[in-house]
């Protein structure tokens, strides 16, 4: 089945694809929406154009649109039914893992466009899909955080396993599924070269939130092996 993958260039998204990938779900496009954060549009604070080089990386075609929090639906429903026209896309892919909510909205709003919603994450335990993320060999950066329950000293740091135990011994879901942070996906075995982070700075953004605002990157080849 042709799908598109919704995508935001994090962990959760990308495990979503690889494990479409594995159930031989065919995509034919990553779907990024960039939301309004004060005058910029971003996707988690970071700049569109660094998502843009991650599909490059994933040699996956990428759809990318802007919309404020009010007219997300709209944006998302007109893209993935002009995908569907064009590309004859059956289904969307989702990387949610814990909220119900969001999982009945992605349910609604597939079935009113005549396709369907796939969230292959959803239910399963957190830190055994951490777990399966890190042991198949992705790296991930962290690149938000909200203030109210996390550091900005975690901003720029690659997410491990001793991460994982901190936020555990935190209280904070090891997924940052309640939006406690965010990351941006560098590379795995799914990607054709790998992001190289070159320059960042920490910025505060509106809602309590701080991002490495990555302004220095690069593709480069994966060495034999990697």
């Amino acid at each position: 089945m042709k799908v598109i993958i919704s995508w935001s260039g994090g962990k959760d998204s990308c495990l979503s694809l690889y494990r479409a990938l594995d159930d031989g779900l065919k995509p034919v496009c990553l779907l990024n929406i960039a939301t309004r954060d004060g005058e910029d549009f971003r996707v988690h604070g970071l700049d569109p154009k660094i998502i843009i080089d991650q599909a490059k990386a994933l040699e996956l075609p990428i759809v990318q649109r802007t919309a404020s929090w009010e007219s997300y639906e709209q944006v998302f429903k007109e893209t993935v039914e002009e995908i569907k026209c064009k590309l004859g896309a059956e289904g969307v892919v989702f990387g949610d893992i814990l909220l119900e909510e969001h999982r009945r909205w992605t349910a609604r709003v597939c079935e009113e466009l005549g396709v369907k919603a796939f969230s292959p994450l959803y239910g399963e335990d957190e830190k055994k899909l951490m777990t399966e993320f890190l042991d198949a060999g992705f790296e991930a950066m962290i690149v938000c955080v909200k203030l109210d329950k996390l550091s900005e000293d975690l901003l720029g740091r690659i997410f491990d396993r001793e991460l994982i135990k901190a936020l555990e011994n935190a209280g904070i879901d090891p997924c940052g599924e309640y939006g406690e942070y965010h990351t941006l996906v560098l590379d795995g075995p799914i990607f054709k070269k790998r992001i190289e982070v070159l320059e960042g700075q920490i910025e505060h953004i509106p809602r309590g939130y701080a991002v490495f605002n990555i302004h220095g990157w690069r593709l480069v080849e994966k060495r034999f092996g990697d």
